[in-house]
């Protein structure tokens, strides 16, 4: 072969050897990890005969789980859940009409948001028992300890992803007749919703740890009563499966968030997040 045949020839890039294999890899690489933190976890618990009551072991952990029972952790995990999913569509309904008007009316703005940012600085923890005794022991006050939790990242995302809209095409309808209500529909909304989905990300796993707070302080059933009821009794490895759920619920719901984004707003996520 010539040189100038090689040279007409095109170039073919080698793939390197197991690139088919690294993605699968990467994808795997988080249950590793847990698996390997979980052996040292038990073997350092058997080997320096850590007592349950300070650290038990994963082994004690799922034996304490099934000595309680499937039925008594679906009671009390569908207690926390429906807390959970409650506060949270109450956050939501609430925080983005708010953060439209917000973002209509400045001045209204300017006397809200200190408001807003008192009551996201005030530490729930230390009002939710006012809040007890203002609405009672039922679902409702710990409906609004979720709420109150969860709205604050969502007004604001939402009010700057409106903010955000190009000034350029809210001129463009405005010159075209389009009315307050298409605006924020076909343009500022649309711009967005990148913005919404990561403060629902964020307001998700907080609703989680809201409905914990609120059982820790008035609650009949539910995970985070029942963390406060078996470290009352030294029952550690019990408080630890209860601890195993909450989080392994707030993966999954913010997964969904993920999910519901990907299925019905691809658009609104970088390619290189779309690729993943």
């Amino acid at each position: 072969m010539t040189a100038v045949e090689s040279a007409d020839r095109p170039v073919v890039a080698k793939r390197p050897h197991g690139g088919a294999f690294r993605p699968r890899l990467s994808a795997a690489a988080p249950l590793w990890t847990i698996i390997a933190l979980l052996l040292v976890w038990e073997i350092v618990c058997r080997v320096f005969s850590v007592p349950q009551f300070v650290l038990p072991a994963p082994s004690a952990i799922w034996s304490s789980a099934e000595q309680f029972g499937i039925g008594h952790w679906a009671d009390n995990f569908l207690a926390t859940l429906q807390i959970v999913i409650v506060g949270f569509a109450v956050s939501i309904a609430v925080s983005l009409p708010l953060a439209i008007v917000l973002t209509h009316f400045r001045l209204l703005a300017r006397t809200i948001y200190p408001v807003l940012i008192i009551i996201q600085s005030t530490p729930i923890v230390a009002i939710a028992p006012i809040i007890v005794v203002m609405l009672g022991t039922g679902v409702l006050p710990r409906v609004v300890i979720v709420f109150l939790i969860t709205f604050f990242p969502l007004v604001i995302s939402t009010a700057t992803g409106l903010g955000s809209t190009p000034r350029e095409l809210i001129e463009l309808s405005r010159s075209l007749k389009a009315g307050r209500i298409r605006e924020y529909l076909h343009i500022r909304l649309p711009y967005a919703v990148p913005f919404i989905f990561s403060a629902l990300r964020i307001s998700v796993t907080l609703a989680v740890i809201g409905s914990v707070v609120a059982e820790f302080v008035a609650a009949d059933k539910g995970l985070g009563f029942l963390i406060l009821f078996s470290t009352s009794l030294f029952k550690v490895p019990q408080a630890f499966a209860s601890l195993g759920i909450l989080v392994t619920a707030s993966l999954v719901l913010f997964h969904l968030v993920v999910l519901v984004q990907r299925l019905f707003f691809p658009w609104s996520i970088p390619k290189a997040g779309r690729e993943e």
